[in-house]
């Protein structure tokens, strides 16, 4: 959703032993033109031009057990949805002062013993961001899958195998029908196994399958560094050899390297948000994935991974569901809205339920590692196996039913169910 072209409305959920209401107040005035004490230079004008206003406060329920200790001892903690609203004329459309401006220096406010920032709603004038180069439309038509879930995996173990045995477990993949296969987030360009090696060794293998099948499976290679100019010559290197994707750590990389890098990419960016997590595991502090997501698909990411039901990692189910209709939430147009990837601990077994709980659409990518090549009949079954529970799903059978006559999902039933 986006709001009037004169402002920004930023939700927060705010939580204190005080005066919420006055806190509000407070950061409105600290994070636009005033300060602890009155200003001379504080005018009318100036307040027009750039003061921030709190547009509501709408009291919760208070809790007992404070979200950041305090030593107050009140007992007492009142919590509300507050909106402010931020002129565009203070902030502009650059992302390194929204975020200076609305949320790290509101993480510092004195009184405070939670705050989320839960919503932001951006002016029609931030359409100016590229967003993504390929989208949900693009991945799929890069890929050749016009309908249905991409199936995917990664290379494992993550760290360790050398370029040759890298190949050789991308051939398998290709071979058993996979859509995507993609380098983990840990492997970027280890001295074992470089960027420029893997490349190598495992384009021609990519090659050799289109040659033989007519489908060109997506390989993304982990490209990221700290260093742009580095970042981009890595990128180079995948493009020149005829790759079309890559695998990006976004907060390693920081605003600045994804903006960099979207300027000049020829390839399906595929966004791993790990370090996400500090920013939102508590339900008092951080961050909404609602708000994260946003900067980054106005940023340029076509592929964001997402978790996915009974995770691996720490996610709630209904995190996850959430984290799924946002990425399916236009910010300005459908064009914004980037191919969502559930992933983290997935064999199959939670394609029903996946399949329910995110509408019954299958415009996603399921990524599975261990779930492909830990399954007990091998990697080309691991792959079945999951293409099997994805068919049970579209077609509503239960996956112990479908499984009677597909050993692949029965066998991944026996081991993870």
């Amino acid at each position: 959703m986006t709001t009037k072209n004169n402002e920004i409305r930023v939700t927060y959920r705010l939580e204190s032993a005080g005066d919420i209401a006055a806190l509000a107040d407070k950061i409105a005035s600290d994070q636009s033109t005033g300060t602890f004490t009155e200003l001379p230079g504080e005018t009318r004008a100036v307040r027009a031009r750039c003061a921030a206003r709190v547009i509501s406060v709408r009291p919760l329920e208070p809790i007992d057990v404070p979200s950041i200790p305090d030593q107050t001892g009140t007992g007492l903690y009142h919590r509300a949805d507050v909106v402010i609203a931020f002129p565009i004329e203070a902030i502009g459309t650059d992302i390194a002062a929204l975020m200076t401006i609305t949320i790290a220096g509101v993480y510092s406010v004195r009184g405070l013993t939670g705050v989320r920032v839960t919503d932001i709603d951006l002016p029609d004038v931030w359409s100016c961001h590229p967003g993504p180069q390929f989208g949900i439309a693009g991945s799929r038509r890069l890929m050749g899958v016009n309908e249905g879930p991409i199936i995917a995996s990664i290379i494992k173990p993550s760290l360790g195998l050398l370029p040759e045995d890298t190949a050789k477990v991308v051939k398998t993949l290709c071979e058993a029908g996979v859509d995507f296969i993609k380098d983990d987030e840990k492997l970027m360009s280890p001295a074992y196994s470089t960027l420029e090696e893997r490349i190598n060794v495992i384009m021609p293998v990519i090659n050799e399958h289109e040659q033989k099948t007519g489908k060109r499976v997506m390989y993304a290679f982990g490209i990221s560094s700290a260093d742009p100019d580095v970042m981009l010559q890595n990128h180079d290197l995948v493009a020149n050899a005829g790759g079309n994707a890559a695998v990006i750590n976004i907060n390693s990389i920081g605003h600045g390297g994804m903006s960099f890098l979207r300027k000049r990419s020829q390839l399906c960016l595929h966004a791993h948000r790990n370090g996400w997590d500090i920013l939102t595991r508590h339900p008092g502090l951080g961050m909404e994935f609602r708000v994260y997501q946003k900067i980054w698909r106005l940023l340029g990411v076509d592929q964001f991974q997402i978790n996915g039901i009974r995770a691996k990692y720490w996610e709630p189910d209904d995190s996850f569901v959430r984290s799924f209709k946002d990425l399916a939430t236009p910010i300005f147009s459908d064009a914004d809205c980037c191919l969502p990837v559930v992933c983290s601990g997935q064999w199959g077994g939670q394609a029903v339920e996946t399949y329910k709980r995110t509408g019954r659409t299958l415009d996603l990518m399921y990524l599975a590692g261990g779930g492909v090549h830990g399954h007990p009949m091998g990697i080309a079954a691991g792959v079945r196996a999951i293409k099997q529970a994805w068919d049970a799903a579209a077609l509503n059978i239960e996956l112990a039913d479908h499984a009677r006559n597909h050993p692949e999902l029965a066998a991944s039933l026996d081991k993870w169910s």
